[in-house]
């Protein structure tokens, strides 16, 4: 069966709101709105005052988990003070879910190479969730969307270090690589079952950079932007975003599919796609 995924070539803060409601799904109770708070030097993730019009929408508090890799998100402490400089918590609540252990543990019922999501303690206040992600390249996993946030992006600091290492969080840097990969889809369907389906997802194509917003130093974005899109399938949304780079003509597309084809980054999503969570196959719906 095809998902369903919205896509609109206008980025603004009211486009963000209109494709949250065509996807037809209200998010109710306490709403989390994880995101990507930005390391610190980072100069593309997506400033607060651009989606404070989506999170108040749904009255959402912002969610984010301390990193495994040095910098300054990695306890919580810094993270906390990098928070306050990137503005977020001028204009919402936001909830370090990790901030204290000990760690939340979600079973994986149909992992591949985890059996266990490890996730800050206080994802157990939330009834829903809404993954408002900056679509971009990533250092590791080839690229950054929707299955990212789910899994790196929920899990704890401890979290990450057990998904990066397969299962073991002592091979953190040096596991095989298409495992970790495998470790991120196992992760995503630990969050997916926890929130029974009252989750929505946003990719924001802006901003495009081969680098996440986790590195302080980063490339400058290399696609134009093109566009926001939003479904009720992560696995579909992830695929659409790519399929719409591929499909481009824009002089940074070699670059930006070089970051993603030598870290095997759509594996990810075939991955996902074996646990059947969604599905790769998709109707593009254009706003």
């Amino acid at each position: 069966m095809r998902s369903k995924v919205y896509f609109s070539k206008e980025i603004s803060p009211e486009r963000l709101v209109e494709l949250y409601r065509l996807v037809g799904k209200e998010l109710t109770g306490n709403v989390a709105v994880k995101l990507h708070s930005g390391e610190e030097g980072n100069q593309n993730y997506l400033r607060p005052e651009f989606l404070k019009p989506m999170i108040d929408y749904v009255h959402g508090t912002v969610v984010e988990c301390n990193t495994a890799y040095e910098g300054e998100r990695n306890t919580t402490e810094k993270h906390l003070k990098t928070i306050e400089r990137h503005g977020w918590n001028k204009y919402f609540t936001v909830d370090l879910l990790d901030a204290e252990g000990p760690d939340l543990e979600l079973p994986i019922s149909r992992g591949k190479r985890i059996k266990t999501d490890y996730v800050g303690k206080n994802l157990a206040k939330y009834d829903s969730m809404l993954v408002l992600s900056h679509f971009k390249g990533h250092p590791m996993g080839g690229y950054g969307g929707a299955l990212k946030q789910l899994s790196i992006g929920v899990a704890s600091s401890y979290g990450k270090a057990v998904i990066h290492g397969a299962g073991n969080p002592a091979e953190i840097w040096s596991s095989d690589h298409d495992s970790f990969l495998e470790s991120m889809a196992d992760a995503a369907s630990a969050v997916i079952d926890y929130f029974k389906g009252n989750i929505v997802y946003i990719n924001v194509m802006k901003n495009m950079s081969v680098d996440c917003d986790c590195c302080a130093v980063a490339e400058d974005p290399c696609l134009d932007d093109m566009g926001i899109l939003a479904s009720l399938d992560p696995i579909a949304i992830d695929q659409a975003c790519l399929d719409i780079i591929y499909a481009c003509d824009d002089s940074g597309k070699a670059h930006f599919l070089e970051r993603v084809e030598s870290r095997n980054g759509v594996h990810t999503i075939e991955a996902a796609a074996a646990l059947g969570y969604g599905s790769r196959e998709y109707e593009l719906e254009k706003v």
